[in-house]
């Protein structure tokens, strides 16, 4: 019998997939565990977990309590609540009056939601057209999303489609953070020619909304002030159009899927009581409303000290990869995509840069903060996002998930991170967009 020796590289390769072995025979969260989880938050009783509804109380209660009952301790406050608020202003009156007649409001778009506004052409406002040939959406973004004051803009009759389709996306309410600052007021109007006399009046009412992200901490060991974040959203969309009796948005997989993910592996970590970082698990609010509760947690964190955020969307089903596959977003913008995969090596899981590039998925999830301030913070989804016909709808529910699939994601996630939770590997930094 030929003795072989092993040589140092190939004793660690060989000790890196035993304990990958190990790991996976172990199983970081078993179905029923994943199954509780999932069919507590995507139930019914949950009413779609709508973050500006009582609804979303109930999910936040009970994933501070399986914090609780993990052993994690709190983040902000003693409940694992990180409370912020929300002005909601919602339109309570406007007209437009152009020499004497009152203008049909289909031709007119405010955007911004003045408390009291009265306009008339002896007012000292800003004016501006979107004529025929221009590129009306283009113009609408750089006046409405740009412009720094108050202002008035006159609109081809052309365009008059895309101003009502503009008028129907952003509705009669927005969302402002409290102490934020407010947004200027844009009137679009219809009209040909700039008018010899007009008067616009517009006035709003504001209610304060709590929202509250759900945190959950596992100080780190020798390295506590280097944070790794796990995190998914478990807010979604509440009751909508009934689809024959249902009217639930459950958001089995868009995100309690995601969710339930972060408090396995929370469970995981506790169980283990190995982590030289500290880790944070987030369960985020408000994502479906503009990502209100990643914007607030990014904001209150030392982005200096956030070594890794793996932001955990959609893991219901097989990815376009197949099944044992996870995409990254943003995959390229640091290697933190690389070593996880080399964790992972020798196993039958592997992790993809994200197939859907044109959807510029790395800024339109929860992660989007972060990295924008140079953390390498990704999201982690299976998605197949051009095929999902259940997104949004009122079918997205546990029933059309694939158990095996989150587990087999968790436990991918989980073995994937060691390296950064140990403090062996520390990811490089994604280009900041803003200080």
């Amino acid at each position: 019998m030929t003795q072989h020796v092993l040589s140092s590289k190939h004793w660690s390769l060989f000790i890196g997939f035993t304990l990958f072995s190990l790991t996976v025979s172990a199983q970081v969260a078993d179905t029923t565990y994943i199954q509780h989880l999932l069919n507590t938050l995507a139930s019914d009783e949950m009413r779609g977990r709508h973050a500006l509804t009582p609804d979303i109380e109930r999910a936040a209660d009970f994933i501070a309590q399986e914090f609780e009952d993990i052993g994690l301790q709190p983040y902000a406050e003693p409940n694992f609540r990180q409370t912020f608020h929300l002005n909601r202003i919602s339109a309570a009156g406007q007209s437009v009056v152009i020499d004497g007649t009152a203008v049909d409001p289909a031709r007119y778009l405010v955007f911004g939601r003045p408390v009291a506004l009265d306009w008339n052409q002896k007012t000292e406002i800003k004016t501006s057209a979107i004529g025929q040939d221009e590129d009306f959406s283009q113009a609408f973004r750089a006046s409405a999303l740009q412009g720094k004051e108050d202002e008035i803009i006159w609109v081809h009759p052309a365009h008059q489609d895309l101003l009502n389709r503009f008028r129907r996306m952003i509705g009669e309410e927005s969302l402002v953070p409290v102490g934020g600052q407010s947004t200027p007021t844009k009137f679009f109007v219809v009209q040909d020619t700039a008018p010899q006399n007009f008067q616009f009046t517009a006035k709003s009412t504001q209610q304060e909304i709590p929202l509250f992200n759900v945190v959950g901490m596992l100080p780190g060991k020798s390295r506590p002030e280097e944070y790794v974040i796990l995190s998914a959203h478990y807010d979604h969309i509440g009751i909508i159009e009934a689809d024959g009796q249902d009217s639930i948005a459950n958001g089995a997989d868009d995100d309690a899927s995601g969710t339930t993910a972060v408090i396995a592996l929370a469970k995981h970590f506790k169980a283990l009581d190995n982590n030289e970082r500290t880790l944070l698990f987030v369960a985020f609010t408000g994502e479906e409303i503009g990502m209100y509760g990643s914007k607030h947690f990014g904001n209150n964190i030392d982005s200096d000290k956030v070594v890794a955020m793996i932001n955990i969307e959609m893991i219901g089903k097989d990815s376009k990869f197949g099944p044992n596959t996870l995409y990254i977003t943003g995959f390229e913008a640091s290697n933190l995509g690389l070593l996880v995969q080399e964790q992972v090596k020798g196993s039958a899981f592997t992790f993809h840069p994200d197939p859907y590039p044109q959807q510029n998925l790395f800024y339109r999830s929860d992660n989007a903060t972060l990295a924008a301030l140079g953390v390498p913070a990704h999201t982690f989804s299976t998605s197949q996002i051009d095929k999902d016909e259940y997104y949004h709808t009122v079918k997205d529910e546990v029933s059309t998930l694939d158990i095996e699939n989150i587990r087999s994601s968790i436990e991918a996630i989980a073995h994937g991170v060691v390296g950064i939770v140990s403090g062996e590997q520390t990811p490089t930094r994604v280009e900041k967009l803003r200080e």
